[in-house]
Parts: structure tokens; C-alpha cells; sequence
């Protein structure tokens, strides 16, 4: 009576909100995912979704059915993976390199999960902040990135993981703090808290400041998240930064987030590039699902890319 793939269609909803963006996550039309929505309620004899209110609301007896989905489905994506492994052979390499300085909150879970996983895979993982990581992935030195700034080229394929809110954290008692979103003008007369990374590879140039020509009263460089948001608390500066990475602190009204620019403010893409040949490669299919799985249960305010 109850299928994976209704689970699967609930637990899709579940994480993206309505049903339109869960049928282009199911990379079906949402008429077919009614459908099937339907479909299973008149199995069951029990209504699904409260379809009076916008968006739809699960029912009790969804909610139950997705406890079910919360409990099975790690179960069948794990037997999943041990078949990739016994098809393929579980022996191979993973070295990752990333450019975010703020992604070790979802990325060390990520790979702690895949070691257990893939305990015969060689992993390795270095930070990006000194060298340009994709020339040392065409060249084979490295077999994954993490970035957001994907450069053209057709030997590495960029597949998006999730996309973040580029936000501006300030201090309580800071000006900006009163508006709800802020022009590039506003931050003429700020001291802006970055990491030790070079303007062009840092997104609040890039697509805010630069476009309209302005720069900051001043530049102060952390390589701490957690220092960079002491100094803000301390209305020594302020800092733009994916808005997943200050829920903790907002929660304890450390400090304030403004929008930059008018909604729906400035949205980038997290990406895992990765070689064309080694695209469907086994382990490194199961490390971008598990990146995926991992980040959308744990980071506030990211959305599906």
C-alpha cells in the first residue's frame, strides 16, 4: 500500500515547503505529483494534506508517514550504497578542497557520515585559500571542490548543493541595524570584516559593492568566523556572510542581519565541482547526496539549487 517513492514525495514537501518546488525536485510535473499525492490518500482513506491553506499543511496522518520515511529511508539509502560499493569496488580516492570559510559547520558531519560509509576510500581535506583549487582539479591533484564562484571549463562539471542568502551582520547598535535592507552606498562609511582573501573571490564586492562602484571606509581581515563575529558584536565592523552561518549567533542576539539590497536580496550557489570523468563515479555521487542530506537538515535558510 505505501511505496518509497510516496515517502520519498513526502519527505520532498517536507523540505521544500510546497508542492511546485518538490515536484522540480522529483524532476516531475506538479500536476503528476498531485496525482500521486491523491493517489496514496485514496489507498489509505485518509486526507493528506490540508489543501485549505496556502501552502498545504501535512495532516496527522502525513506526519506519521513521515516519521516512517525519517525512520526507512536512511535504512534503504544506506543498502543503496553498499550495492554501489559491491558493483563498483569501494577502493579510490576523495580530496576535497574548499573556498568557504564558514562551510566546516555542515561539511565536517558530511565527512565523518561518508567515512563510515566508505571506509576503504582515501579522504583528504584542505582549505582553498591559498592556491586556486580548480587548475589542481583538472590537473588531478584534487578530486572535489567546494565553491561558489564556478569558473567555466569543460574538463570539471559544477553541481549545486544548495543555495544561501548572502547577508550583513551588524552590531545592535549599529545605524544599519534599523534598516531592513541596505544600498552599496551605506557601506562607504563602514569598516568591513572579511576573511584574508583576495576582493575578487570575496562576494560582497562582487556583487554588491563593485557593480555600484563603492568601497568601504576601511578593510579589517579574520580568519575566524567566530572572531569576525566578536569584532561585530563589538561594532568594530561588520561582516557579509551566508545567512546559515549566523543563525546561532542571531539566536543569542549577538548581533543583527540586514538584507543587502532589496529582496530577494543577494543569493549565491554552493557547488561541488568535480572532474566530467569522475562525475558518476560511485563514492563521489554518495559524498554530493550526503552533502546535500546534511545541509538541508541541519543549516537554517538555504534553499534547493
Amino acid at each position: 500500500m505505501i511505496e518509497i517513492k510516496h515517502l520519498e514525495t513526502l519527505v520532498a514537501i517536507r523540505e521544500a515547503g510546497n508542492l511546485q518546488d518538490a515536484a522540480e525536485r522529483l524532476s516531475v510535473t506538479q500536476s503528476a505529483l498531485s496525482h500521486q499525492i491523491r493517489e496514496l490518500e485514496g489507498r489509505l482513506n485518509l486526507n493528506l494534506l490540508n489543501r485549505r491553506t496556502r501552502p498545504a499543511r501535512f495532516t496527522t496522518a502525513a506526519l506519521r508517514l513521515l516519521k516512517l520515511a525519517d525512520d526507512v529511508l536512511p535504512r534503504v539509502r544506506s543498502a543503496e550504497r553498499d550495492m554501489q560499493k559491491l558493483a563498483s569496488g569501494s577502493t579510490g580516492r576523495l580530496y576535497l578542497a574548499i573556498e568557504c570559510h564558514s562551510c566546516f559547520q555542515w561539511l565536517m558531519p558530511t565527512l565523518d557520515a561518508f567515512r563510515l560509509q566508505w571506509q576503504d576510500i582515501s579522504l583528504d581535506l584542505s582549505a582553498a585559500f591559498s592556491f586556486a583549487p580548480i587548475p589542481a582539479l583538472i590537473r588531478g591533484d584534487l578530486d572535489l571542490v567546494i565553491t561558489s564562484d564556478p569558473i567555466p571549463n569543460e574538463a570539471v562539471e559544477y553541481v549545486p548543493l544548495f543555495k544561501y542568502e548572502l547577508v550583513l551582520a551588524v552590531a545592535s547598535d549599529n545605524p544599519l541595524a534599523r534598516k531592513r535592507f541596505i544600498k552599496p552606498a551605506d557601506m562607504a562609511n563602514q569598516v568591513l570584516i572579511t576573511y584574508p582573501v583576495e576582493e575578487e573571490r570575496l562576494d560582497i564586492f562582487t556583487a554588491f559593492l563593485d557593480p555600484a562602484g563603492v568601497e568601504p571606509a576601511s578593510i579589517r581581515k579574520s580568519e575566524l568566523t567566530p572572531m569576525i563575529i566578536q569584532l561585530v558584536n563589538s561594532n568594530r565592523g561588520v561582516a557579509a556572510l551566508p545567512n546559515w552561518a549566523l543563525t546561532e549567533y542571531q539566536e543569542q542576539n549577538w548581533l543583527r542581519i540586514v538584507h543587502l539590497g532589496e529582496a530577494p536580496g543577494i543569493w549565491r550557489t554552493l557547488y561541488a565541482a568535480i572532474r566530467t570523468e569522475d562525475l558518476q563515479t560511485p563514492y563521489v555521487q554518495a559524498f554530493v547526496e550526503l552533502a546535500r542530506e546534511i545541509s538541508f537538515k541541519h543549516l537554517a535558510g538555504i534553499r534547493m539549487a
